[in-house]
């Protein structure tokens, strides 16, 4: 566990790779249920609606002391937006690269997720969902089947890793979302 303060969030070490082949029986995504070509507009409707989460009063506020709070997702939804927007660019570009190790949990302390302006947040994830969402326009063809390795040695295609990818933020406006 990482402890700031007096809260405690535990690390995600789980392999969520699994979303591509299950129904995630918490927020029902099914990964295979949209045409791969829909995804940049997924990734534009998703990012407004974190605009409207950032703007409740208590944005800050954990619903529990192991749970993040709203702000905290949207920060970590924004850099998903950017870590898989890089990816998929190396894929594009590169012959099935491998990614480098991203931990979330160290970026979340070392970001200050917790302190972070609500709107800086939402205009940030707002650029970085509109940023991917475009990188995702511009695949065509056989560029959905270009290859790259995660450092854990999970192994995905564009389009696999847009599906994958989809389940991260489609999960977390379900988890702020759940408790209001």
């Amino acid at each position: 566990m990482w402890l700031r303060g007096a809260v405690s969030i535990a690390p995600d070490g789980k392999d969520w790779t699994w979303v591509l082949r299950e129904r995630c029986p918490e927020c029902g995504f099914e990964s295979w249920a949209f045409p791969r070509e829909e995804i940049a507009a997924m990734v534009r409707a998703n990012a407004a609606r974190w605009r409207d989460v950032l703007a409740r009063p208590g944005v800050r506020a954990r619903p529990d002391p192991s749970t993040w709070s709203p702000l905290e997702y949207a920060c970590h939804v924004r850099d998903v937006y950017r870590k898989y927007d890089e990816r998929v660019h190396l894929m594009l570009d590169s012959d099935d690269p491998l990614f480098a190790n991203w931990d979330q949990d160290v970026t979340a302390i070392e970001d200050r997720y917790d302190e972070q302006d609500p709107a800086a947040v939402a205009a940030a994830l707002t650029e970085a969902g509109d940023a991917v969402a475009s990188t995702f326009d511009g695949v065509v063809g056989g560029d959905w089947d270009r290859p790259g390795r995660r450092s854990d040695g999970a192994s995905f295609t564009v389009e696999s890793l847009a599906r994958y990818f989809a389940h991260d933020w489609v999960h977390h406006i379900w988890d702020v979302n759940r408790a209001t």
